[in-house]
């Protein structure tokens, strides 16, 4: 099954085929680390998890980059306010970083490069470009000249004049033109910097990603990705610098994700409308929340509300029930599914994800089994379908939990006296005493838990709210 990709580049949904047959490899930018960061920044690490298992059960081999910024005038400014060294805010916050993205069901990329790693091949990139006619060093900086490249503005479909008309563009006496970008600048004493031919100095954001993307995946790369705020200036830059490293194409397809908004705004931090990962940790299961961005078609914006939480919480609640009441199949663990090929998961969810990362489409594929098996008679087909469930789950990245344990998370009871008062209950009904059997389901009711009697035995759950 053919894999079909929007590609800001080309502005259409592309068959997608690797470069080389054996290997994809795939960027994404990752967080700028000096805060603990916002539900928006999980999205495209999510989105592009979800893209990652896709491309390994087609492919095997995919050498996925995710990045740390942690050279950055907002760090800067964040270390000086904490009143602490930069290493020791940005390794906190990276790790946070690393901690709620695992939390929302990511796994680990290939490699996660740190900008400050990579300086020498920055310099040496810079250097590269100097040579070549496309950047010059002014006054302790080095820019790269615009006008040098006839292709800039193909990504972002800006002409040079839009890009004048409104955009933050640093008017500088060194610069040779307004809307050449820095790739390197001095530094203060105050402030990180690095030996460079130019001076003691820092790199330019763009330069970065640049840097790190040809040291680990190659000159050219299948797959860049980032949120649709990216698209320009920065990945426009980007392309403006790694074309001409790379001798013609640097990124075979861009792929962005829409903006989480806050009613009719984006959610930023600029704008004091941000939700921290971490704050919603508290309140919610990372399955929730990883659920709830993939509610919405990738590329489109997602409205984030109490209500989509709540939403999501129900529509995963109905997947583990399908899980629960289904016979055991003959898959357990999810991870079961990690190196499965393309062929071994169900195809009613593949066709909407090989169509766009349609996640919407793949998560009502999977309501589709869960419905099936409610209405399965036969309990091989039932567990037949609890297996396709669970491989679906794995290639969304849910449905990792046992089901009894997702539905007893946040148990305000003790689960020993909770597994007491059910035997104590079962004694109860077993001498005909329905008073004390009725009184202590009451009594857990009214502590939020709620059983279910089954053939199986009597099972717990902690009360919907």
């Amino acid at each position: 099954m053919d894999i079909r990709l929007h590609n800001t580049l080309t502005g259409r949904k592309d068959t997608f085929t690797p470069l080389r047959p054996d290997r994809v490899t795939m960027y994404v930018c990752g967080p700028t680390v000096y805060d603990y960061v916002h539900i928006g920044n999980g999205r495209p690490a999510v989105v592009f998890d979800v893209l990652f298992r896709l491309l390994r059960a087609k492919y095997g081999d995919v050498r996925y980059a995710r990045n740390i910024t942690d050279v950055d005038d907002k760090i800067n400014a964040a270390a000086k306010e904490a009143q602490q060294p930069i290493s020791t805010l940005t390794d906190r916050f990276a790790a946070a970083y690393e901690e709620d993205v695992h939390a929302l069901g990511a796994l680990e990329p290939t490699v996660e490069p740190r900008a400050t790693h990579h300086i020498a091949e920055m310099i040496a990139m810079i250097e590269r470009l100097i040579a070549d006619g496309h950047a010059y060093a002014a006054d302790g900086h080095v820019l790269f000249h615009v006008p040098s490249d006839p292709g800039y503005g193909v990504l972002s479909k800006r002409s040079l004049e839009d890009m004048l008309d409104g955009a933050r563009v640093e008017v500088a006496p060194y610069k040779r033109d307004p809307k050449d970008f820095v790739l390197w600048k001095p530094s203060t004493p105050d402030l990180p910097g690095w030996d460079s031919p130019w001076g003691r100095g820092r790199p330019g954001w763009h330069t970065e990603c640049s840097a790190m993307i040809t040291k680990h995946l190659g000159d050219t790369i299948d797959i860049h990705g980032g949120g649709s705020d990216l698209a320009f200036p920065h990945h426009e830059n980007e392309l403006a610098q790694g074309r001409h490293l790379s001798d013609g194409e640097y990124v075979r397809f861009w792929l962005h994700n829409g903006m989480l908004t806050m009613g009719s705004e984006k959610m930023s931090k600029s704008l004091g409308n941000i939700v921290t990962i971490r704050e919603l940790r508290a309140q919610y299961s990372g399955e929730v929340l990883r659920y709830a961005l993939l509610s919405g078609q990738y590329r489109q914006a997602l409205t984030w509300s109490e209500d989509l939480l709540k939403q999501s919480q129900a529509s995963l609640d109905r997947l583990y029930q399908a899980l629960l009441e289904s016979p055991v199949g003959n898959v357990t663990d999810p991870s079961a599914f990690k190196s499965a090929s393309i062929d071994e998961f169900p195809e009613a969810v593949l066709i909407p994800l090989c169509d766009d990362l349609n996640t919407p489409g793949a998560l009502a594929a999977m309501h589709g089994i869960a419905t099936d098996i409610h209405r399965a008679n036969d309990p091989a087909r039932a567990r037949l379908l609890r297996d396709q469930l669970l491989a679906s789950g794995w290639l969304l990245g849910i449905l990792n939990e046992d089901p009894e344990a997702h539905f007893r998370a946040g148990a305000k009871v003790d689960p020993s006296e909770i597994e007491g008062l059910i035997v104590e209950r079962k004694a109860a009904r077993a001498r005909k005493d329905f008073a004390r059997a009725d009184a202590i389901r009451d009594e857990l009711l009214a502590r939020g838990i709620e059983l279910e009697d089954t053939r199986d035995g009597t099972r717990w759950k902690v009360r919907d709210t």
